[in-house]
């Protein structure tokens, strides 16, 4: 694994750096004071807790623990940066504050080195808010070279491969992690307020349904079977609302294997939830409900910006069903558009590809994702699509060449898909059979029959709304981040040779 490397230094002195590392500790190994021996530290408060109540802790005695990130050596006074979880702290550390050994020890040490200072809060000349040192413990020494201060770590790969340096060197990266955390507590919390429990279901499966995508394989010596890591949550949660478990959700991590760009992860964080008695309408409502909770309590406001435009979470969203916004955007009436060969020709016409294997409700999809997805930045619900594209949704009791189902765009992104749920067993086992058909002509991302979730809906499935949300996409847009590999502490890398 490549290292980091400070500022301009050239290999050979990089070298000798690492070794003067390694001889410090084998000196303070030698000496009986090995840091890495040490196995607690007692932390009473931390960096920015002070700061933001300095009044409360100005003059008592603390204790900070972190990663020395600067210093400045003075003769018999010196000060550092110390950096813990939330910012950082100045230290003003005097050799007659905490002894002549102890400050000898002290300037040996080096950056990215993590210590435990003890001492009390005060303010300097200049204003800003430190700790007077009394005493000081290495907690653990640093083997490595941080990125130089002013060149920082701007290698966007290395960035991505090496997190925890990221962590460190980018305060901006640490903060979008804390806000993705708050952003899935805040989620937790709103649906535990409207009554859903938090289910868990299993990733090795032997069907992995519920989506068009493609799986990962592999082999469970155990049974000697072959399995596969699961595509999406909905089969199973749906097992559970047959079980009478009415209100449901998941939030936990699928696997599809696709391509890599700034908007998809071969692993990411999916949120299913479904509900008992509701349609497709109940999950609008709940959507557009928690879309705004979420960001009033994570970012304090409803109004957030993402990539210099300002996306508005607090007006109702927009509804229209797809063929009403293939209407909108491009003047063309799919209800005057009756048969697959009139779809084709249209499709011809205007230059948008398709398959043999499609017929008019795919192209209408198509037509949508070509024309429409572009213009759809505020947020917008898509309704109503081709049955032909929906192969576990309700059909419209009215139109039954459609489905009553949406997905919410924001800035042109699918941010989620939800259904009135299919719970008619004999529609759904020929669904399957379409699907197996396509399958057969060559649709490696077509679902199979799933014998075992046919028998629970022949037990019986009550009328259902489901959902589902892309975590991550819903992280970047609200802490502005404009690819996914940048709201994923460890995304997915082809390893280096």
């Amino acid at each position: 694994m490549p290292e980091f490397t400070a500022g301009q230094n050239s290999s050979q002195d990089v070298s000798q750096l690492l070794k003067v590392r390694r001889d410090k500790l084998a000196e303070l190994q030698a000496a009986g004071r090995d840091p890495f021996q040490i196995t607690k530290y007692d932390v009473t408060v931390h960096s920015a807790d002070i700061k933001d109540n300095y009044e409360e802790w100005e003059g008592r005695e603390v204790s900070v623990a972190g990663r020395m990130m600067s210093r400045r050596i003075m003769g018999k006074a010196s000060f550092c940066n110390l950096q813990d979880l939330k910012g950082d702290i100045q230290c003003y550390v005097a050799r007659d504050s905490i002894g002549e050994d102890s400050y000898k020890d002290f300037k040996k040490m080096d950056i990215g080195d993590i210590i435990g200072i003890r001492g009390t809060v005060f303010t300097t000349k200049t204003g800003e808010i430190s700790i007077h040192a009394s005493s000081l413990t290495l907690l653990s020494k640093s083997l490595q070279i941080l990125p130089e201060k002013y060149h920082g770590l701007t290698n966007t790969d290395m960035r991505y491969r090496q997190r925890y340096v990221d962590l460190i060197m980018n305060e901006d990266v640490k903060k979008t992690f804390v806000m993705r955390s708050k952003i899935i507590s805040s989620i937790r919390r709103y649906l535990d307020g409207q009554g859903f429990l938090e289910v868990e279901t299993p990733m090795l499966v032997s069907n992995a349904g519920g989506a068009a995508a493609r799986p990962f394989e592999t082999h469970y010596n155990a049974l000697d079977e072959d399995v596969k890591l699961r595509i999406s949550l909905e089969l199973y949660l749906k097992r559970l609302i047959v079980g009478g478990m009415e209100r449901v959700y998941e939030i936990g991590r699928v696997f599809r294997n696709e391509g890599l760009d700034t908007r998809h992860n071969p692993e990411f964080t999916l949120m299913e939830l479904y509900q008992a008695y509701t349609d497709y309408h109940g999950m609008m409502d709940l959507t557009e409900n928690m879309f705004r909770h979420v960001a009033q309590e994570v970012c304090g406001t409803t109004m957030i910006t993402y990539s210099g435009v300002e996306i508005d979470l607090g007006k109702p969203f927009e509804r229209l069903t797809m063929i009403d916004a293939i209407k909108k955007y491009t003047g063309i009436d799919f209800e005057e558009i009756k048969t697959t060969e009139e779809a084709r020709k249209l499709a011809d016409e205007k230059g948008v590809h398709y398959e043999a294997r499609h017929v008019r409700g795919d192209i209408i999809n198509l037509f949508f994702e070509e024309f429409v997805e572009e213009h759809l930045i505020q947020p917008t619900f898509i309704m109503d699509h081709p049955v032909e594209v929906s192969p576990l949704t309700k059909r419209k009791p009215d139109k039954p060449e459609l489905v009553e189902r949406f997905e919410l765009f924001i800035y042109a992104r699918e941010m989620c898909n939800a259904y009135s749920e299919l719970n008619d067993p004999i529609d759904q086992r020929a669904r399957f059979a379409a699907q197996e058909a396509a399958f057969a002509a060559g649709d490696e991302e077509a679902n199979h029959t799933d014998e075992d979730f046919l028998n629970a809906l022949e037990i019986g499935m009550p009328p259902t709304g489901g959902i589902g949300y892309g975590i991550d996409r819903l992280v970047m847009l609200l802490t502005d981040s404009p690819a996914i590999r940048d709201v994923l502490l460890f995304p997915t890398m082809k390893t280096l040779s």
